[in-house]
């Protein structure tokens, strides 16, 4: 690994994914159907400060023999066949340590040479303005260097850009900012990306705290409508691969009128 622990494997031209740690931590469920369905090996840990330290059990245990591997807040899955790394974060963050980590990512990110960076997020469905309570809530953003290679992409998928909204509502409509309450690290991680030259999409959706497992499978669909993880039939969503670790989200196990 590299001096502050990180794997240093070379995931040249891959694709890093990874949640923001937001609202109804819609991500994280999302890339738990990622590593999950695509049966991802983990190829190492990220050690940071700047997460609430956290050990488990294998969240993708799928016998006897893998449930006893420990797990801790922040794990690299790999896919090379995919060109795919995923970052998966388990734990909250420690206040105040939203730019630390950004660094420190950012740096990783370029050191092991990956291509882009997808980050999957989702935003407070209360403090949407009048603009973005019609039609989808689903919302994308690309770094001017992602744009120029795949914006064309997003209009042929006839996907919906975050709006930037008025930083002085009602004084002025000429200053428009970049406003995702509930996002996490969204804001931060994508305009470091911006002033860095980091190619970088945030996936979004607007949603509300509670069940948010319906909205990991519309999130985890978006994605797939852009990166073709899974061949998407006529019901992608019956097609995910839920991780053992969710039958104890609720309780008992998940009714099946989620699918």
């Amino acid at each position: 690994g590299t001096a502050n622990g990180l794997p240093a494997p070379d995931f040249k031209g891959f694709t890093l994914l990874m949640p923001a740690v937001s609202v109804g931590n819609v991500g994280q469920l999302a890339i738990d159907l990622v590593i999950s369905t695509l049966d991802m090996t983990k190829v190492g840990y990220f050690y940071t400060d700047c997460l609430v330290p956290m050990v488990g059990n294998n969240p993708y245990a799928t016998a006897e023999e893998n449930s006893t591997e420990l797990s801790i807040n922040a794990e690299v899955y790999s896919l090379p066949s995919n060109k795919l790394v995923v970052l998966q974060i388990r734990s909250p963050f420690i206040k105040n340590k939203y730019r630390p980590f950004c660094e420190a990512l950012l740096s990783w990110v370029k050191s092991s040479s990956c291509a882009r960076v997808v980050l999957l997020s989702s935003s407070h469905a209360y403090q949407r303005d009048d603009e973005q309570l019609l039609g989808t809530p689903l919302r994308y953003l690309l770094t001017p260097d992602l744009e120029k290679a795949v914006g064309g992409c997003m209009q042929e998928l006839n996907w919906k850009e975050m709006e930037k909204v008025a930083a002085y509502p009602g004084i002025s409509d000429t200053d428009k900012v970049l406003h995702i309450p509930g996002g996490g690290i969204t804001k931060l991680l994508f305009t470091e990306s911006c002033s860095k030259g980091i190619q970088m999409a945030v996936l979004l959706k607007f949603c509300s705290e509670g069940d948010n497992i319906p909205d990991a499978f519309v999130l985890v669909n978006y994605l797939n409508e852009w990166l073709q993880l899974i061949k998407s039939e006529v019901n992608p969503s019956s097609q995910w691969k839920i991780p053992s670790s969710w039958r104890l989200l609720f309780g008992n196990g998940l009714p099946p009128a989620l699918f």
